[in-house]
């Protein structure tokens, strides 16, 4: 009999390889360059497994590397995986993991226990009012309007912790997507901010999460609102 589609023979058995959907597995990671690199003060990021098999990992990210770097991610469920960046995506990457046969079969155990055992569903997670959101990727609006890609660990009506490429300090203030806040705490990996103002849980994620490209539109029309409101009536807005 050949092999099936997805499942590779060995002399011990068979590992299955066909990729796992295992959304919300949340851990941090670090390209092993980084760590030789001085001018580089943050090495370390938060990271969100999506999909995963005993030969690689889609890792939802917020700082990718170049192809055939060295990556190192912990997760508290898979324990340590090292590996090298197989393919970049829009946030994130594709980790190519470096196991053994042995490793491999042990990891595609791993992964069938935690689909037996563990829900990862992202929409109804929540702890202490807290959401993990659907999508993590979103953008920091800093005091200078200049844009941050960031990765939200997690998001309440009240603040945010967040992974980003920024060194920021207590007290800074900034934006995630819409909602302007401060920065409250270190973490590691990361930093807290706490919100100016309390999001209903129904507007939390569709003004948190933002993309440049969703936020740039809406950063225009409300300039040209406060313009036009400076302006007051039968006074022009001076033109763009």
């Amino acid at each position: 009999m050949g092999a099936q589609d997805g499942i590779h023979q060995d002399g011990r058995g068979a590992i299955d390889d066909r990729t796992r959907v295992l959304v919300n597995m949340r851990g941090r990671y670090h390209l092993e360059k980084w760590h030789q690199a001085p001018e580089r003060h943050i090495t370390q990021f938060a990271c969100r497994i999506q999909r995963l098999s005993p030969e690689r990992a889609l890792l939802a990210a917020p700082v990718a590397g170049e192809i055939g770097d060295r990556v190192v991610a912990q997760f508290n469920e898979l324990g340590r995986l090292h590996g090298r960046i197989e393919r970049l995506l829009g946030f994130g990457f594709v980790m190519a993991l470096d196991l053994d046969t042995e490793a491999r079969l042990r990891m595609a155990d791993k992964i069938a226990w935690i689909e037996r055992h563990k829900n990862f569903a992202v929409p109804e997670a929540r702890r202490h009012a807290r959401i993990v959101p659907q999508n993590p990727e979103s953008t920091l609006v800093l005091a200078d309007a200049s844009l941050v890609p960031c990765f939200v660990i997690d998001v309440s009506s009240s603040g945010a912790a967040i992974s980003a490429d920024i060194e920021v300090e207590i007290g800074m203030p900034l934006a995630l997507g819409t909602v302007v806040g401060r920065v409250v705490r270190h973490l590691n990996p990361g930093f807290a901010i706490a919100f100016i103002e309390i999001v209903r849980p129904t507007e939390l994620e569709h003004r948190t999460i933002r993309t440049p490209e969703q936020l740039v539109p809406e950063m225009r029309q409300r300039i040209a609102a406060a313009a036009g409101a400076r302006a007051g009536p039968g006074r022009a807005a001076p033109a763009a």
